[in-house]
């Protein structure tokens, strides 16, 4: 994340604690506001609830965090990349059994922090965060994007393909994970999705090829 952009997230902190045991009080409100947000939602959680969800005064809150904004975008500074949709390397590997894998672990990570489940209520309230995820998702589209015309130049994948289509509609494959999982109660099978990513980036006969070639 660049200067620019962290600045707009997170803003000037009131206080960045040195001492041990104030680290430890941040850190607390840090986890607590975590906690709240994906429990409560964004909007229905105050600097109140969080401080005494942390065994803190709420005075303490506003000696490390200007607002619960600072807090929630604290949490997410480190992040926005891991929010995002995994960027695919296609040659030298089997191109399905990577990205299963790749598929896996990013929703792993994302399930483990949990905020993804806050995201749709802040990108509708607050417009500079959904820029600036909205740059984010940019960049990985360019790396997929660049992936592929390298794919293509080495000759593994459709020549007709309009690559910018297919860039696209891998991120928004990978982005519905959660919400697909969420509506049907059931777990993803990664592999499957990455059969289905893989069968319309490359002809079979190269599929073929390259997944025995990553085996071996």
């Amino acid at each position: 994340m660049s200067v620019h952009e962290d600045e707009l997230l997170v803003g000037k902190y009131p206080y960045v604690p040195k001492q041990k045991r104030a680290q430890q009080k941040r850190s607390a409100l840090l986890e607590s506001g975590r906690a709240l947000f994906i429990e409560k939602g964004y909007e229905q959680t105050n600097a109140k609830e969080i401080a005494s969800h942390a065994g803190v005064a709420t005075g303490t809150f506003y000696r490390y965090f200007s607002d619960k904004r600072q807090l929630m975008m604290s949490l997410l500074e480190d992040q926005m990349e891991s929010l995002l949709p995994p960027e695919p390397i296609w040659p030298n590997v089997d191109p399905e059994a990577f990205l299963a894998t790749l598929l896996e672990q990013h929703f792993q990570r994302l399930d483990k922090l949990g905020l993804y489940r806050v995201l749709p209520e802040l990108l509708l309230k607050d417009a500079q965060f959904a820029e600036i995820l909205a740059e984010a998702k940019r960049k990985i589209h360019t790396r997929i994007h660049l992936s592929l015309i390298h794919a293509k130049e080495l000759g593994i994948i459709w020549d007709d393909l309009d690559l910018d289509t297919v860039s696209w509609a891998i991120m928004v494959l990978s982005e519905k994970i959660p919400e697909k999982q969420q509506e049907s109660g059931k777990q993803l099978d990664y592999h499957d999705l990455s059969k289905i990513i893989c069968r319309f980036v490359f002809p079979p006969e190269v599929l073929k090829q390259l997944k025995s070639e990553g085996k071996n």
